[in-house]
Formats: structure tokens, C-alpha cells, sequence
């Protein structure tokens, strides 16, 4: 990585992004705290800077194409380029999720964020990160988006989910595209799976605390040259698609 490594991270206000973004900064990174909520986006942003981390706000909503360019453009100015990118904003939709009874608008709900906000945040991005030494993309999915362990008979993956789990499948199959069409740059792109972390995504449910589940980001933010690209992982290892 470069003397001075820069990272934006999206949904870092609270939760597992906050403690992704702790994390990197603790690195020595600097720091761009992507959140929508202007109260909490600050307040997150001073709790870091208590913590010694070079930590600044960005203004994002990444369902909004305006709001994505005004932070690339902010992260330009005040940093002047970009390292890593860890796309980790995200909803549910609530549930249930049933697929017979789903309203559509929350499964569009889901992919906007979950899909499309990744696409619009990363392709904003991507100026920057091209011009980076050791650039890295993670996205932040769940082992429910895997085809593979949602049809292996008697694995329980949770809730019958049409549109949080299938939004997840979709995100790593766009991981897979940019992963073919960057293979020949220095663009590390990988999905990572935090496992079932206690967070408001899932009311507090989770038996993972969101320390843990940072620590896959984190990881594969600072891989080295020679890393994988294009591949789904969680502290264990490989996750099927």
C-alpha cells in the first residue's frame, strides 16, 4: 500500500461499517465516512477522531447519482485520491420475504441499494482507484447470496428471503463481472461475508458482535499485490457462489 492510504467506506456510521472504518484507521489509514444521516455521519466521525483515526464525513446516499459524484469530487479534494473502496451500505427490505407474498417495491428497494448503489459508488470511484498503486474493492455480501448453500439440502440459511438474500446473490455475480473486466489492472475486487453480526439490519439478532464482522473487510482491504481477485470469502475461507 502507499505511504498514505485513503479508503472510503459506504454505511460507516454505525455497526459493521463503523468498525470496518475503526479498523483500517487504525492502520494509519485516512479515513471517508460514507453515510446519509448527517447527525450520525458526524457523530461517527468524531467518536474515530477520539480514537486517533484521520477520519472524515462524506455525504452519501448511494441511491442518488448526484450525492455519489458530490463524494467522489469531496474525496478528490480533501484527499486526493482514493485507495480502497469497501461498499458495505446496505438494507433489508424487513421481512417476511416470501416470494408469493413479496411487495416488488421491496425487492426494488433491495437491489437499489444492495446492487445498483454498488455499481454507481464503484464506477464513481473507479477514476481514482485506477490511479492508485494497491487499489481494492470489497463488497460486503452474506453467505445467503450463495446459490450453492442455499440448495444444500438441510442447511438452514435463514428466512425464505426474495429479496435481501437474492439482492446478495446479485451483488456477487456483478463481483464477478468487474472481476473479469479489471483482471488485466492492479484492481483487487472480492466479496467478503461477515457471518450473522448484531447490527439494526437484523434487530440485534446476530451472535457475532461488529468487530467480528469487520474483521473479513478489513482483511481483504489490505491484501497484498498478489491477492485473489473476483472470489466470496469469510474469516474461514472461501464461500461457494
Amino acid at each position: 500500500m502507499s505511504e498514505r492510504t485513503i479508503a472510503l467506506v459506504t454505511g460507516a456510521n454505525k455497526g459493521i461499517g463503523y468498525e470496518i472504518a475503526a479498523g483500517l484507521g487504525a492502520l494509519g489509514w485516512r479515513i471517508g465516512v460514507g453515510a446519509r444521516d448527517r447527525q450520525r455521519r458526524d457523530l461517527a466521525v468524531e467518536k474515530l477522531r477520539a480514537a486517533g483515526v484521520d477520519a472524515f464525513a462524506v455525504p452519501l446516499d448511494v441511491t442518488d447519482d448526484e450525492s455519489v459524484a458530490a463524494a467522489a469530487e469531496l474525496i478528490s479534494d480533501q484527499a486526493g485520491g482514493l485507495d480502497v473502496l469497501v461498499n458495505n451500505a446496505a438494507i433489508t427490505g424487513g421481512m417476511p420475504q416470501t416470494p408469493t407474498t413479496v411487495d416488488p417495491a421491496t425487492v426494488r428497494a433491495a437491489v437499489e441499494t444492495n446492487v445498483i448503489g454498488v455499481i454507481r459508488v464503484t464506477n464513481a470511484m473507479l477514476p481514482m482507484l485506477r490511479a492508485s498503486a494497491s487499489p481494492r474493492i470489497v463488497n460486503v455480501s452474506s453467505s445467503v447470496g450463495s446459490l450453492s448453500l442455499q440448495t444444500t439440502p438441510g442447511l438452514d440459511m435463514g428466512p425464505i428471503s426474495a429479496a435481501y438474500s437474492a439482492s446478495k446473490t446479485f451483488l456477487n455475480a456483478v463481483t464477478i463481472q468487474y472481476a473479469k473486466e479489471l483482471k488485466d489492472t492492479n484492481i483487487l475486487i472480492n466479496c467478503g461475508c461477515p457471518g450473522y453480526t448484531a447490527t439494526d439490519l437484523n434487530g440485534f439478532q446476530g451472535v457475532r458482535t461488529p468487530q467480528q464482522g469487520a474483521a473479513i473487510a478489513i482483511h481483504l482491504a489490505t491484501l497484498p499485490d498478489d491477492g485473489p481477485t473476483g472470489e466470496f470469502f469469510d474469516d474461514n475461507g472461501a464461500v461457494p457462489w
